[in-house]
């Protein structure tokens, strides 16, 4: 069997070929060169890039058989997404990989400025001996303002409370309990600006958010004060940064993103009050090699068909603990639903009903439309492409969910509305300490009977005799039942038979099966992996 191919267009970590581990062909290329890249990426299933290297439509379209696009690091602005996703790729990140590096070069920066180390550094090796001219302030006791108070903001917080700083912080989306857990005070923007003698803007890149720190930010803050950005250029208005600092306005600044990149002759760049950077809040070693492994794991994970939390272009983000058991499941009753369709399908209902209602459940409606295509298409059905496959066919999909089961602790249901006016739905849920995964309700029928490999759903008149001829039927062909449940409308009216079976089934025995009892449904769910 062909081990599926993975690109590297650049240069990354032994770590990381190490964590994609021995079931991959790796291959390797300089996705900087654009030829190199085109004929390289042609025939791979995944690639691993940087920075350097542009995977946009016309990659994308020369690669016959990618699955993934995977990119050691935070920012995605050299993937094309939409053409990914319209394709059926996966794009994958390293959201985290970087947030403590980031962090540490934001505090590295405040303390440049505080004591003008890069400008004194200078100044020494070029043989100039001058204390009173970079003599500094303390951080102890100073009050120093975060913009945006997510993952790398709040470390940013944590490490500047060990020099004795008051920490202010702005993010509207923040409750003022977990500013408390974080040991900051929550104020307005116009607050900050006003009291910080530092700003550090942790925010985004969104229309809303460019330019937030521009000419109106800098004259209502302190001449005194420093502004630092490490997080996305153009946060910060790269002119009216310039005129503050010329002008007096704020005392200097810390900057290491910039709107365009490479940028080495900036204006600011000439001011002796500002330090300057070329973008590392992500070059460390160890923040690289997280990069890299991160990556890999995802890519491991896309390639084997499991649902990948760093996926940017799959709805939902990190799938919480008590949700991840339910995707295998609901993955499998998409596949049930499927062998119960007989006409076109034009709406999907995916229920989740129970404990995890009140949690992200996103991810099971997209493993459910991954299982409801997977035996229908013949192109590979990802969580990415299924909800194309859906939209494409005009099918309407969406969740529902609700607090209330009557008798397990959480019940998964999809529902199907067909073309012809009928409907179907199928049900499971997962019992005992070990999860056991049990189907519980077919198109109305109420029963409880283990998922198996090989599972027969047969639908029937009710009437004596017949459960007796099925055993004769498949014990002549040597098939062995290891399960079997039956549930009816009422007696002697339609009736419906689930058998879990040891082997397949050829489709002749489920003929002659079919035959045998005047079934109008005989069909054989195979759910191997």
């Amino acid at each position: 069997m062909e081990k599926p191919v993975v690109l590297l267009a650049e240069e990354l970590s032994p770590a990381t070929v190490d964590a994609l581990g021995p079931d991959f062909e790796i291959r390797q290329t300089d996705g900087a060169d654009r030829s190199k890249l085109l004929s390289a990426i042609a025939e791979v299933d995944a690639i691993l890039v940087r920075s350097a290297t542009q995977v946009d439509a016309e990659a994308i379209a020369a690669a016959r058989k990618l699955k993934v696009i995977a990119r050691a690091g935070v920012g995605l602005d050299n993937v094309d997404i939409k053409a990914a996703t319209q394709a059926g790729v996966m794009v994958v990140n390293a959201p985290t990989s970087n947030i403590i590096s980031a962090a540490e070069l934001t505090v590295g920066h405040i303390l440049s400025l505080a004591r003008h180390i890069p400008q004194a550094s200078g100044a020494l090796k070029g043989g100039e001996w001058k204390r009173s001219k970079y003599s500094g302030i303390e951080l102890y006791e100073k009050k120093v303002g975060i913009i945006g108070l997510g993952r790398i903001g709040a470390l940013v917080a944590a490490r500047l409370q060990g020099f004795g700083t008051d920490i202010l912080a702005y993010d509207p989306y923040v409750t003022s309990a977990r500013a408390a857990q974080l040991g900051v005070q929550l104020v307005t923007l116009d607050e900050l600006l006003a009291e910080s003698d530092f700003v550090t803007i942790h925010m985004p890149k969104t229309p809303e958010t460019v330019g937030m720190l521009g000419a109106s930010a800098f004259q209502k803050m302190k001449s005194s004060a420093y502004v630092v950005n490490v997080a996305r250029g153009g946060l910060v208005d790269e002119e009216a940064l310039y005129n503050a600092l010329k002008e007096g306005q704020i005392a200097g600044a810390g900057v290491d993103v910039f709107v365009k990149e490479p940028s080495t002759d900036l204006p600011f760049f000439e001011l002796d009050n500002v330090v300057v950077t070329p973008h590392l809040g992500a070059s460390t070693a160890e923040a690289q090699e997280k990069a890299g492994i991160s990556v890999a794991k995802s890519v491991r994970l896309a390639l084997a068909g499991e649902l990948v939390p760093d996926a940017v272009n799959v709805a939902g983000g990190v799938i919480a603990p008590e949700v991840r058991p339910g995707i295998p499941l609901i993955e499998k009753l998409g596949r049930i639903f499927t062998a119960l369709t007989h006409d076109s399908l034009t709406q999907i209902e995916v229920e989740v009903a129970g404990e995890i209602a009140s949690l992200d459940v996103k991810a099971l409606e997209l493993a459910a439309l991954k299982g409801v295509f997977t035996d229908v298409v013949s192109e590979q059905v990802s969580y990415v492409n299924a909800p194309v496959l859906a939209e494409q066919r005009g099918i309407n999909t969406r969740l529902v969910t609700t607090e209330s089961s009557e008798e397990y602790r959480n019940v998964l249901t999809i529902r199907g509305a067909l073309s012809d006016g009928s409907q179907i739905s199928v049900a499971g849920t997962l019992t005992g300490p070990k999860q056991i995964q049990k189907l519980v309700g077919v198109n109305g029928y109420d029963l409880e009977i283990p998922i198996s490999e090989h599972l027969l759903v047969i639908l029937y008149q009710d009437r004596p005799g017949v459960i007796g001829t099925l055993g004769r039927v498949l014990g002549e062909r040597g098939i062995n039942i290891a399960g079997m449940q039956v549930a009816r409308s009422k007696e002697g009216g339609q009736a419906l038979s689930l058998l879990t079976v040891d082997s397949s089934v050829p489709q002749d025995a489920l003929e002659s099966l079919k035959d045998a009892i005047g079934a109008s449904v005989a069909r054989e769910v195979d759910l191997q992996d």
